[in-house]
């Protein structure tokens, strides 16, 4: 049985054959739960606020400031939406203001705080990069020097979720 590695297209041959092996094994799953034993506690939309805001005040003090931050069942990490960060301007008075809003799928509400942080990173990376390039990667990594692992290990997670439809957390 192969299944569909949508989420690991862009790594290599060996990685995906590596991948596959421990699916056709059911072991996937197991040695996430090994690497992540535990899910994290923030579980609703204000701790969530306070979470990412603790990491904007850690690395990112001169940053714009976050307007709301929270769990939202309408991303679909199908579309490869794991977290989104928007920017919304509006005209007030004489002056153009921005406000930014972090919005983090649902699904993420019960798994490691090492995934909830990769997706933390990388939406509040959006407050100073748009674009996913070589300085919003390395912005990145500067706010979770593990950023890659944990991301590839979030593809992972996904890969076994959408292989078994059980979650693990």
């Amino acid at each position: 049985m192969t299944a569909s590695l949508k989420y690991l297209a862009a790594y290599s041959d060996d990685t995906r054959h590596q991948v596959q092996a421990l699916l056709n094994q059911n072991r996937l799953g197991d040695v996430l739960k090994k690497r992540y034993p535990n899910a994290h506690d923030v579980r609703n939309d204000r701790t969530l606020y306070h979470y990412v805001q603790g990491l904007k005040d850690e690395f990112l003090r001169n940053a714009a400031p976050i307007d709301k931050v929270l769990f939202d069942s309408k991303l679909h990490v199908i579309n490869n939406a794991l977290g989104l960060h928007t920017s919304i301007s509006r005209v007030q008075g004489g002056k153009l203001k921005a406000k930014h809003e972090i919005r983090v799928a649902t699904m993420f509400r019960e798994c490691p705080l090492e995934f909830l942080r990769m997706i933390a990173v990388h939406e509040l990376a959006h407050l100073k990069e748009k674009n996913h390039d070589k300085a919003f990667y390395k912005l990145c990594t500067y706010m979770e020097p593990h950023y890659h692992q944990y991301e590839f290990d979030v593809r992972l997670y996904l890969t076994e979720l959408e292989h078994s439809g059980t979650k693990l957390w």
